[in-house]
């Protein structure tokens, strides 16, 4: 795991001291070196940078940039089954000079081009400049696990693992895309391809880029689709023989993630998919593995005495720390620095802490993220499952005839339910969805913070909607089903732009590699044709999974509620952050800022300290974004 950045500048004047600047911005990614490489191009100068954590030969001859012929590479991430494949470009006659999985990918695009790609097993964003073919080509994991965002406007060119990096050129002007912004403050991100700044992009994942420095034309392909999977029959597999098959599967992609020439340990929460990884891990261990959990009891966050109970179970080498709210709080602040773009989900909070506790140990950590999306576990599923299709029964009149009368009565006039706790916005969920119950409205009203009317309200100037994987058409009829539908997009919007990217810059902010084994592209390729009641059986959520992990963990156990990994974000705004919300809410901030209707914030603050606790989560979305602009654009 590493930080990557670099540019191709046409105007020539982009300097190495440019890109240093731009490089040692992510040294929280790389702390124990820095690699530069300068080319010129006819009229192109070219610049690769990168920041190292060592993972794999940390000898010097694993240093980035690495060079083989005409091919020059900066790479984040790790291909796992490297070995492998040297093993099969040695017998092509390949001759190394290193033990790195870079050096691999190096020898790889040479012999097969961009083809090499679907050899690769892991996480990766890698730019290769080819001086043979005068072209920049530019590549990110099939899941989107590792980050990559990049700029093109005005004959300059800049890529990097984090948006601060792109930032530090003197070129890059801070042009905020309003659109970006209205579309996080729905999400608690900016969907990706898009960004917060013009003309500033993420590579979708399962995606290349050409830049020719010929023509000055950017070619991007996808190389890797989700809906390639969804889109085939399900398997004709009795549910025993999927179990096995599947916990193999699961097997071979938790051990790739254990390549390492440092120590590595797994995030334990006590949920299924931690359990999952832990078991099947130390199943085949002869040491016991690394486990960790932490614990903020006063902040009603505290899953450690399971974890504790689960790793004495499995024989674990267990690490649980208890920390106080203070230190959970004391985080806040720090947020914008590391998601140097607008980013809402508060359990950013806690992954960041039990991050640090590992590093204290370990320099690579296994987080099981993903095993919700691939396997049907979120709570909003049984939603979907038990009301959507009883909204989509009711008569289109009664709807709308419902829909309007509750446009006439508000939420507030309502006795005793307008007292409890989120009755106010899931009051107007209910409006939204009795008005239009289709899979994509049910699944955005679940989803979206604010609809488009709050956003209208919201912002100064007319919202664009931007298109995002929300839009997807590319379930096909024959093998749709709701959960599938949903399943898909929330791969690659959710897990994408929220999961990964809270992992990726919590584990990063303190030099930590995460890696995400229910990742491996293989499992969702595998589970996507699963027979949809071996995931979701009448009711009970990641079934397949649960019956793997009662083989070494007790029912018992493991059956309890789904808990999270939420924090108390309301008492807080109430309290200790109050004093943020105040100085970022003020109106003379607002004004000078131009971006909201002040109106309208004022408003959301007032009904949120008079008692609408419903609109904490927005008081949330507006500070964090707040704060990102007080960071980036006033103090920058």
């Amino acid at each position: 795991m590493c930080g990557i950045s670099g540019f191709a500048d046409f105007s020539q004047k982009t300097t190495i001291g440019h890109l240093q600047k731009m490089n040692r911005i992510l040294a929280h990614r790389g702390p124990d070196g820095e690699g530069y490489g300068m080319y010129d191009y006819n009229n192109a100068k070219i610049g690769l940078g990168h920041r190292r954590l060592s993972i794999i030969d940390l000898t010097e001859a694993g240093s980035q940039p690495q060079t083989f012929g005409s091919l020059h590479i900066t790479f984040n991430g790790e291909v796992y089954n490297y070995a492998e494949i040297k093993m099969e470009l040695e017998a092509k006659g390949h001759q190394f000079q290193s033990h790195s999985d870079t050096e691999v990918i190096l020898h790889s695009y040479a012999e097969w081009g961009a083809e090499a790609i679907h050899k690769f097993i892991g996480m990766f964003a890698f730019v290769i400049f080819d001086e043979a073919k005068g072209e920049i080509f530019a590549c990110r994991d099939r899941p989107g696990v590792k980050p990559f965002f990049y700029y093109w406007h005005n004959n300059l060119f800049l890529f990097a693992s984090e948006l601060k990096a792109i930032m530090q050129h003197p070129d890059f002007p801070k042009d905020i895309n309003i659109d970006a912004a209205a579309a996080y403050m729905q999400y608690g991100y900016v969907p990706t391809p898009h960004c917060i700044f013009n003309n500033t992009h993420k590579l979708k994942p399962g995606h290349y880029l050409k830049l020719s420095l010929q023509s000055r034309q950017i070619e991007i392909k996808q190389y890797w689709n989700i809906y390639d999977a969804y889109n085939k029959p399900p398997l004709k597999i009795d549910f025993e023989e999927a179990k096995q098959e599947t916990e193999k599967l699961l097997t071979n992609a938790f051990q790739y993630r254990m390549v390492s020439d440092v120590p590595v340990g797994v995030f334990l929460s006590g949920g299924f998919d931690s359990s999952c990884v832990t078991a099947l891990l130390q199943k085949n261990s002869t040491e016991k593995i690394k486990t960790f959990t932490i614990g903020v009891p006063d902040a009603g966050l505290n899953e450690a005495p399971y974890a504790k109970d689960i790793a004495a179970r499995l024989g674990t080498d267990h690490t649980e720390y208890y920390c106080t709210e203070k230190e959970a709080l004391e985080i806040v602040p720090n947020l914008p620095f590391f998601y140097d773009e607008p980013f809402a989900d508060s359990s950013a909070i806690p992954t960041t802490l039990v991050s640090r506790i590992a590093r204290q140990k370990v320099t690579v950590a296994l987080s099981a993220d993903a095993g919700d999306e691939v396997f049907a576990g979120y709570n909003r599923y049984d939603y979907v499952m038990k009301y959507g299709k009883q909204l989509q029964k009711i008569p289109s009149i009664v709807r709308k005839s419902t829909a309007a009368v509750m446009n006439v009565i508000p939420a507030n006039s309502i006795p005793v339910l307008n007292k409890k706790y989120l009755f106010h916005s899931r009051y107007e969920k209910v409006k939204a969805l009795l008005k239009n119950p289709s899979e994509q409205n049910i699944l955005l009203s679940l989803t979206r913070q604010m609809d488009q009317a709050e956003i209208a309200v919201l912002f100064k100037s007319g919202i664009n909607v931007l298109s995002s994987g929300f839009d997807s058409l590319e379930l096909k009829n024959e093998y749709r089903s709701t959960l599938a539908y949903i399943m898909a997009i929330d791969y690659q919007t959710y897990l994408l732009d929220d999961i990964l990217q809270k992992v990726d810059r919590a584990t990063m902010s303190v030099s930590l590699e995460g890696r995400e084994p229910f990742l491996d592209h293989r499992v969702i390729e595998w589970a996507a044709q699963l027979p949809m009641d071996y995931k979701y059986n009448k009711g009970n959520k990641k079934y397949i999974l649960k019956e793997i992990v009662h083989q070494y963990l007790p029912r018992e156990m493991m059956d309890r509620p789904k808990m999270g990994f939420g924090i108390p974000i309301a008492a807080w705004l109430q309290n200790d952050l109050k004093q943020f919300v105040d100085t970022y809410f003020e109106e003379s901030f607002i004004l000078k800022q131009g971006i909201f209707n002040n109106n309208e914030i004022q408003r959301i603050k007032k009904s949120f300290y008079q008692g609408k606790i419903e609109r904490a989560e927005k008081i949330w979305y507006i500070l964090m974004f707040q704060m990102w602009y007080d960071k980036w654009i006033n103090n920058a």
